[in-house]
C-alpha cells in the first residue's frame, strides 16, 4: 500500500480551515461567549458581577417575557403560513411561460431587492393613520379609518402583511422553478386514469415539490424569529407591546436598558426555542418528503 506524503495528508486539512476559522471566529465563539454572560450582570461600563441563574429566573417569572414570546410565535405562524399559501397559488399561476407571467414574476420578486428599511417607510406613508394611503381608500368606500399601526389588535397583522409583500415573490420563484422540474409523463399518466384535479394536485404536484416546500418553510420559520427591521421602523414594539418580539426585545435590554446579560439569556432561550422547533419540524415531516 503507498503511503501519503505528508503534505498530501495535511493538505485537505488546510483547504477547510479558512471556512472552519471563519466559523468559529463568527459563529461558535459568539454562540459560547452569549451564553456565558447569560450567567451575568453588566451594563458595558462596570465590570461583570456573577448572577448564577437569576437572569434566566427574572425572564421565566415575568409577564413582559411570555408576551414577548406570544407575539413572536403568533407572527411566525401567520408569516409563514400567509406566505406559502400565496406564493403556492401565484407559482401555479405562474406556471406557463407567457410575456404576461413573466412581467408578472418580475413584478412579484422586486420586493424582495428593495431595502427592507424603504420598504417600512413606504409601509408606514401607506398605513398612516390620518394621512395614510389605505385609510384615504376606506373613507372613499365610507368605512372607518383603521389604526393599522397604532390600533394593538391591528398592528402586528399590519407587520405580517410587510413581510408577506416582500418575500412572497421570491418564494413563488422558487417553487415555479421546483414545479417546472416535475417530469410530464406523471401527468399523461394521471389523465390517462381520469384523475381529479385535485388528486393531481396533492398527489403529484404536492409530492414531488415537497422537499423544495420542506425547506422553504423551514428557512421562514428561521426567518421570521429574526424579524427586526420593520418592527424598529414602524412600531418600535408598541402599542402597548403588541408587536414587540424577541429580537426586538433583545436589542432593547442591550442597547437601551444595558441590561447585557438578561438580553443574553433571552438570547439562549431564543436559540433553544429555534432549536427544537427545527428538530421537531425534521422529526415530524421528514419522512413525509418525498425525495426523488
Amino acid at each position: 500500500m503507498k503511503r501519503l506524503r505528508p503534505s498530501v495528508q495535511v493538505l485537505p486539512y488546510l483547504l477547510v480551515a479558512p471556512a472552519v476559522i471563519i466559523l468559529t471566529v463568527f459563529y461558535l465563539y459568539p454562540i459560547l461567549y452569549n451564553i456565558y454572560l447569560s450567567f451575568f450582570t453588566w451594563n458595558m461600563r462596570g465590570p461583570m458581577k456573577f448572577a448564577g441563574l437569576s437572569n434566566y429566573a427574572e425572564l421565566f417569572s415575568g409577564r413582559d417575557f411570555l408576551h414577548t414570546l406570544l407575539n413572536t410565535l403568533l407572527y411566525m405562524v401567520m408569516d409563514v403560513g400567509l406566505v406559502m399559501v400565496l406564493a403556492m397559488g401565484l407559482a401555479l399561476f405562474l406556471q406557463k411561460n407567457t410575456p404576461l407571467n413573466r412581467f408578472i414574476q418580475t413584478l412579484s420578486f422586486t420586493p424582495n431587492i428593495i431595502s427592507l428599511v424603504s420598504v417600512s417607510l413606504i409601509w408606514m406613508w401607506l398605513m398612516n393613520t390620518d394621512t395614510g394611503l389605505f385609510n384615504y381608500l376606506l373613507s372613499v368606500l365610507g368605512a372607518a379609518p383603521v389604526g393599522w399601526l397604532t390600533d394593538k389588535d391591528v398592528a402586528l397583522f399590519s407587520l405580517v402583511l410587510v413581510s408577506v409583500w416582500k418575500s412572497v415573490g421570491f418564494n413563488a420563484l422558487i417553487i415555479c422553478s421546483a414545479l417546472g422540474s416535475i417530469p410530464g409523463y406523471l401527468y399523461e399518466a394521471a389523465a390517462l386514469d381520469n384523475a381529479s384535479k385535485r388528486s393531481v394536485f396533492f398527489q403529484i404536484t404536492l409530492k414531488m415539490i415537497s422537499p423544495t416546500l420542506f425547506f422553504l418553510i423551514l428557512m421562514n420559520i428561521i426567518g421570521s424569529f429574526q424579524v427586526f427591521e420593520t418592527i424598529n421602523i414602524m412600531t418600535q414594539g408598541g402599542p402597548s407591546n403588541a408587536t414587540n418580539t424577541l429580537i426586538f426585545s433583545i436589542y432593547k435590554q442591550s442597547f437601551e436598558y444595558y441590561r447585557v446579560g438578561y438580553a443574553s439569556a433571552m438570547a439562549v432561550v431564543l436559540m433553544g426555542i429555534v432549536g427544537l422547533i427545527t428538530i421537531f419540524y425534521f422529526k415530524a415531516l421528514n419522512k413525509r418528503v418525498h425525495y426523488r
